[in-house]
């Protein structure tokens, strides 16, 4: 069984071995392991019980991870996305006066529509419609994104009224412990010792004290208070079509940003730049995105996360079935994983976000249409805080620089189509 189960995931032509897959999924998971506190805790703010949230959070991270790695077999965690959760509970519920069974009803169309054009094939032809440069560029601002984030949880980087950012102060106990983990991992990573970026990590957070805030107790009777409690009648009701439509563009740039920022890095599209597998890939989040609304939460998405676990070595679905196995059983271990002090993980997230930038080497900086598209999306990925707002940037740069260098014909009707309806939604919906 082990030798055939190895073969399905192509162990051999990937270069991998259970040891390192499991020790990737451990790392990916604990980069990760923040969302079982952070999504019931914004997703209250909507009314929701928190309790029934951190339950159905455990299990739609497991169910759908396990799905993604073993049915598209790719080393892509998925969970409740950060950002959507937010639009959720502040924007849709808070904001709009609009119950959260009825949002969970708009969650669940939006996975419905991503499960049609995915179905008809749309979604594929958005895959292909991004240039090669553009593949290279979102890994590289994904990279810059990650190191950001790492940076800014580790309070190495913090806010500042005049200049926007600043350093913080490194001699308090987060950024000094973030930077000692980073020094650390930084030295296994140079002398290659396997599982560097796990055992960085668990150093740090056990030397971090694993303090913090528990997360709330979850358990498989806590969350019938939410599963199938979504009301999708009362969101076709009330015409929500606008806030369906934004979980629809965030959810879908921001899946496609992860999937080739985490495929590029792991060596896995074709000679020609493609993703092998890729509607089985789509498929999965459409149903990840659905199963989570019915579970009682936010919108599942690809975690960028993913690229520490592909960092650590992973190459296969094993990775993201690891990853998933591990959520499931969050229910027992909830409130301490929700302990890990954010600043635990920040230098694994940094040293990833390093690795990513190497693909900035392979975008034609020489070819002003194709270079200036990709540095818009490199630098507006970290800057707004959005993959999906960096890869529409790129995408509109791309079609019009093309049209004015006189190379009108290389653009094809759809990505006509696509670019019109990217200019539409920033002048449209709000971004968020």
């Amino acid at each position: 069984m082990k030798t055939e189960l190895a073969e399905y995931f192509a162990f051999a032509g990937l270069g991998t071995n259970w040891r390192t897959e499991i020790l990737a999924g451990c790392t990916t998971f604990l980069t990760m392991a923040y969302i079982v506190f952070v999504n019931p805790s914004i997703l209250a703010e909507a009314g929701m019980p928190a309790a029934a949230v951190t339950a159905a959070t455990c299990l739609a991270a497991g169910l759908a991870s396990i799905l993604m790695g073993a049915v598209a077999r790719y080393p892509l965690a998925m969970a409740p996305g950060m950002g959507l959760n937010a639009y959720f509970a502040y924007a849709v519920v808070q904001g709009m006066g609009i119950a959260w069974q009825t949002a969970l009803g708009a969650v669940f169309l939006s996975g419905a529509i991503f499960l049609l054009l995915t179905l008809t094939g749309l979604r594929r032809r958005l895959v292909e419609a991004v240039p090669a440069s553009l593949y290279s560029a979102v890994a590289a601002g994904i990279g810059l994104f990650i190191a950001f984030i790492g940076l800014k949880n580790a309070g190495i980087v913090v806010a500042h009224p005049a200049t926007a950012l600043a350093l913080g102060d490194l001699r308090s106990p987060g950024p000094a412990t973030a930077l000692a983990g980073l020094l650390l991992t930084a030295i296994l990573l140079v002398r290659r010792v396997p599982g560097a970026m796990l055992f960085g990590l668990v150093a740090t957070a056990l030397f971090a004290g694993w303090g913090g805030r528990p997360a709330p107790d979850a358990s498989l009777t806590a969350i019938a208070a939410t599963a199938g409690q979504l009301d999708i009648a009362g969101a076709l009701r009330l015409g929500l079509f606008e806030i369906i439509f934004a979980f629809l563009f965030v959810d879908l740039f921001d899946n496609l940003g992860t999937l080739l920022a985490v495929s590029k890095r792991a060596g896995l599209q074709d000679s020609s730049g493609r993703i092998p597998r890729v509607d089985r890939i789509l498929v999965t989040d459409s149903v990840a995105t659905m199963g989570g609304a019915l579970l009682g939460t936010s919108t599942v998405v690809s975690y960028i996360e993913s690229a520490a676990g592909v960092a650590a070595g992973g190459r296969s679905g094993v990775t993201a079935i690891v990853t998933g196995l591990l959520f499931l059983g969050t229910f027992f271990v909830a409130p301490w994983l929700g302990a890990v002090p954010a600043y635990a993980t920040a230098p694994a997230l940094i040293l990833v976000g390093a690795l990513m930038m190497t693909h900035a080497s392979e975008v034609a900086w020489g070819d002003y249409p194709a270079a200036i598209p990709a540095f818009l999306t490199l630098a507006a990925i970290p800057l707004t805080f959005s993959i999906a707002t960096g890869l529409a940037f790129g995408l509109i740069a791309h079609t019009l620089l093309t049209v004015a260098a006189g190379r009108a014909r290389e653009i094809s009707p759809f990505l006509w189509v696509l670019t019109a309806i990217l200019l539409a939604r920033f002048f449209w919906i709000p971004v968020g």
